[in-house]
């Protein structure tokens, strides 16, 4: 866990408010918003820092994974100092609003600048920053790589393919989209299909899918385009010097769009500090903001107009699957219920 004020001095203020493992006391105060934040990127020092200086509103953080999040405000209950809960995956966000912690918000500015598929119809969150789900493959070896997710079952491409964990949010959310459009027995034919064209036991993050091309252990890997947008913009071990082997397919280009996920954001519901929160939001969905998450992480903005980053670019256009992203929460159940079942590890 990371626990960050900025302002603060550093010294015994600073330890004390590391060995609380906590957010100042004065929750209150004005001019302040505590967030929790599952997002880990160095880069978003600059939106916090921008934040500040433009609205004199100081920023206090806490930094872990998104599950400990969403059971921390859980068990801090009516007490939490949260003001924001921020994270990755619209799965998660269906979760901390199915259990009752993020609260509605009306705002023209979210309603207007961020389409509706990537928010919650009642404002219980919004998507910030988007990021697809591409399939890249070994172009030395792959002559016909699979143009869907649903041709990675194909057997012609057994003992090729690698992804991450079933329990992983990311193939949970990818589940829930084949289930949404395909319906159940497809999908559980799909999981199937996925777990015997395997060339190795799931293992690591998207990074080391797109390092297991280079070491040739994966010939076709399923990972999200800014970790390769990433490493065609600065040096990332085990990918720099390798990128040109790489060739990429934005799936279902003739049928649903390429399957797209988001970084997002909900104001919980006893947040002590409510409109600096909600003035957060209208930040983050600021031209100013959308192209800092563009260019200084490789992520898609959601707003319309925005630069993409040269490292995108360079991958292409596509088009993009519209599904309604609560679809990812309502069908994560039983994603993981076929996965289980088919052996899916």
């Amino acid at each position: 866990m990371r626990v960050t004020r900025r302002g603060l001095l550093a010294g015994a203020v600073g330890a004390a408010l590391i060995a609380t493992a906590g957010l100042p006391g004065q929750a209150l105060a004005e001019g302040e918003l505590n967030i929790y934040s599952s997002r880990h990127y160095d880069t978003d020092e600059r939106l916090y820092s921008d934040f500040e200086e433009q609205t004199g509103i100081t920023i206090n953080r806490i930094e872990d994974s998104a599950d400990v999040l969403i059971e921390r405000i859980n068990s801090e209950g009516a007490n939490s100092p949260a003001d924001l809960l921020i994270t990755v995956d619209a799965g998660r966000l269906w979760r901390a609003e199915e259990m009752g912690l993020l609260a509605p918000i009306e705002n023209d500015v979210l309603s207007e600048r961020i389409p509706a598929n990537l928010r919650d119809d009642e404002g219980h969150w919004f998507g910030f920053s988007k990021r697809v789900r591409t399939i890249f493959y070994d172009s030395n070896e792959v002559e016909n790589p699979p143009q869907t997710y649903e041709a990675l079952a194909d057997p012609q491409f057994e003992g090729m393919v690698c992804t991450r964990t079933s329990s992983n949010i990311y193939m949970l959310s990818l589940m829930a989209a084949i289930i949404e459009h395909n319906g159940e027995e497809a999908a559980e034919a799909w999981a199937a299909g996925v777990w015997n064209n395997r060339a190795r036991d799931p293992q690591g993050g998207d990074t080391d899918q797109l390092r297991a091309i280079v070491s040739g252990e994966c010939d076709i890997v399923v990972a999200n385009d800014y970790y390769f947008g990433r490493a065609l913009r600065k040096d990332v071990d085990g990918l720099t010097g390798s990128t040109d082997m790489f060739g990429w397919v934005f799936p279902n280009q003739a049928t649903t769009g390429a399957h797209a996920n988001i970084s997002g954001a909900g104001v919980v519901a006893t947040a002590p500090n409510k409109e600096n929160a909600i003035k957060f939001l209208e930040y983050l969905a600021s031209d100013q903001a959308q192209l800092y998450f563009a260019q200084g992480n490789d992520e898609r903005p959601v707003v319309a107009g925005v630069e993409l980053p040269d490292s995108l670019k360079q991958m292409g256009e596509f088009e993009e699957d519209e599904i309604t992203l609560t679809a990812f929460g309502a069908n994560q159940a039983l994603a993981q219920q076929i996965y289980d079942r088919v052996g899916f590890e």
